[in-house]
């Protein structure tokens, strides 16, 4: 199953469950590695886009798609945010396919309001589906990856999460806490060849056609989403606990930096006050991984 430079990346033998899959870029993805040989658990809860409801419609619909394209799928209703629900997918991909080597977090909701409107229950929800949920299935899968010594894990996050957004309060603490999983996992999977990363995508889809302007629809497909996240499910890919922002084709590593910062062995408020500017620079920036980190910071410091 290793891929030669320049010829085409499969994942015959392989077994993907995509979450939140009945719509949008989820659809995309299930479709595309269906496309490309992956058998595909598609899951999708089939509600609303503020989680409410339920329905099998969405997911048996991509399901039967990427089987009437000659591909192999089965189709999930399960709640990602539970961990019952976690287990049942897992246990799908599993019953009818024997492993799972991919898991491709996509599921979410919105339940947009401004902060000082937003309910302690539409905040839960959304941390519910988006942080929970990804780590509840990853978690489900983990044990069977770490014993096949292969995996591959992709999040979601959002330029909100990365950069924040009005009225999305709920929603940008879910998507910046998904990079913190990625990482995290991508530490602790390394020894067992289980590589994590995460997309901050932009794209057309239900859940954004009311913020991003119409002339958007046609460049930002979630098909030129899909093949980043494809490809960061390949076996072929080494890389690990980054975050890529993608959208109308072009994709950029984002991440994390420290800027070079002031010390003063007399810190004070005013000492800061009057050196805000040293604390703000941003070049050079240090190293971004928390071992070199901590390493260049200590060095900084002496």
């Amino acid at each position: 199953m290793t891929a030669a430079e320049g010829s085409e990346l499969r994942f015959d033998g392989r077994v993907a469950i995509v979450t939140g899959a009945g719509h949008g870029l989820g659809r995309s993805h299930a479709l595309l590695l269906g496309r490309r040989g992956a058998k595909v658990v598609v899951n999708d809860l089939g509600g609303a886009l503020d989680g409410s409801g339920a329905s099998s419609g969405p997911a048996a619909e991509v399901a039967e798609l990427i089987v009437k394209n000659g591909g192999e799928a089965v189709a999930s209703t399960d709640n990602v945010a539970t961990p019952e629900g976690a287990e049942a997918i897992v246990r799908t991909a599993l019953d009818a396919f024997g492993r799972v080597d991919v898991v491709v977090n996509n599921a979410g909701i919105l339940r947009d309001r401004s902060f000082g409107k937003m309910t302690v229950e539409e905040f839960d929800a959304v941390i519910a589906v988006h942080v929970r949920g990804s780590f509840l299935v990853s978690r489900a899968a983990f044990p069977h990856m770490k014993e096949q010594a292969y995996g591959r894990i992709v999040n979601t996050s959002s330029p909100a999460g990365l950069f924040g957004n009005f009225g999305q309060a709920n929603y940008s603490t879910a998507k910046m806490g998904l990079v913190g999983l990625t990482k995290t996992l991508g530490i602790e999977g390394a020894r067992a060849n289980i590589k994590a990363n995460a997309i901050a995508p932009v794209a057309w889809t239900r859940m954004t056609e009311t913020l991003l302007p119409a002339e958007f629809e046609s460049r930002f497909t979630p098909e030129r989403v899909s093949p980043l996240v494809a490809y960061l499910a390949h076996e072929s890919c080494e890389t690990t606990g980054e975050v890529f922002s993608v959208g109308a084709g072009r994709i950029a590593r984002v991440f994390v930096a420290e800027g070079p910062g002031w010390r003063t062995d007399d810190l004070t408020i005013e000492a800061i006050r009057d050196n805000w500017e040293a604390v703000m620079a941003e070049q050079p920036y240090l190293p971004t991984t928390l071992g070199q980190q901590a390493g260049a910071s200590l060095q900084a410091m002496l």
